[in-house]
């Protein structure tokens, strides 16, 4: 009986949820799949060829180089941060890097153009190649000034964790810091690393405004594509174009996810 109560108070949560996510999906699919009224593949082929092509590699590169650089300095960061005996350190920092993560858009495209840009602040004086800031790498410096502090938020309460006994008991065994950190501390920090990865990419996977706001059509990416798209820069018959493109980025997300789950199933041994 109190299985079947259980049960019943879901209902509203899964009705709003199949409302909210099943309902844009299907609508997702079935467009992405027609083609002048009919089923076709011709929006998914066109989707795979020319610019748009170039847009998905390009999106999938920014997102893989932010995910990484962004992983490994905000890990160290977080380290930093929670081995550091300064209580108010500690606490600036992760409260800045709870607003920083949340700051993205036009704001901060103005921010670092008005900063870096080719008129900007700081670019004149250190003087900075003109519109060094309007490229694929400019783009990634951007990108990780909100990076970096989602993947402390994601790390911090990961290091602290790390039982002290477990390195005292390496360091009796006579193992050396290396050893600790790659048979102790890292295979425990995994599920946590791999997450912050895959939370990084989708991040900047999904990036729109700040791009769009920056360097416009100047780096190719899926997002920048898909307005397009929206907006009528389409040929005649591929006006779902946009749908098609919404679907790739669905299909790469899943297989992203596919190859995390698996690695933070076997991690996760180490937690128990």
């Amino acid at each position: 009986m109190t299985g079947s109560r259980g049960r019943l108070g879901a209902l509203p949560l899964l009705a709003f949820f199949a409302v909210v996510f099943g309902v844009p999906a299907i609508a997702l699919v079935a467009g992405a799949f027609t083609a002048q009224g009919e089923l076709s593949l011709a929006n998914m082929s066109r989707s795979l060829q020319g610019g748009y092509l170039t847009a998905m590699i390009g999106s999938v590169r920014l997102s893989a180089v932010v995910a990484l650089l962004g992983a490994v300095l905000g890990t160290l960061l977080a380290q930093a941060v929670v081995t550091s005996r300064a209580t108010w350190l500690r606490e600036s920092v992760l409260t800045a890097s709870g607003v920083l993560a949340n700051f993205g858009g036009v704001p901060l495209a103005f921010f670092w153009i008005a900063t870096l840009g080719n008129s900007g602040v700081i670019s004149g004086l250190v003087g900075l190649p003109s519109g060094a800031l309007y490229t694929f790498w400019g783009l990634v410096v951007v990108y990780l000034y909100f990076s970096i502090p989602l993947m402390v938020l994601v790390m911090a309460p990961a290091l602290d964790g790390l039982r002290p006994q477990w390195r005292e008991a390496a360091a009796s065994s006579g193992a050396t810091a290396w050893h600790y950190w790659r048979f102790v501390a890292l295979p425990v920090l995994t599920p946590a690393m791999l997450g912050g990865v895959v939370l990084l990419f989708g991040s900047a996977f999904s990036a729109y405004a700040t791009a769009n706001a920056m360097v416009g059509t100047v780096v190719p990416l899926v997002t920048l594509k898909i307005a397009s798209a929206l907006t009528g820069d389409v040929l005649v018959g591929y006006e779902n174009v946009a749908l098609a493109l919404s679907l790739d980025m669905v299909l790469v997300a899943g297989l992203v996810m596919a190859v995390y789950l698996p690695l933070q199933k076997r991690s996760s041994r180490w937690l128990r």
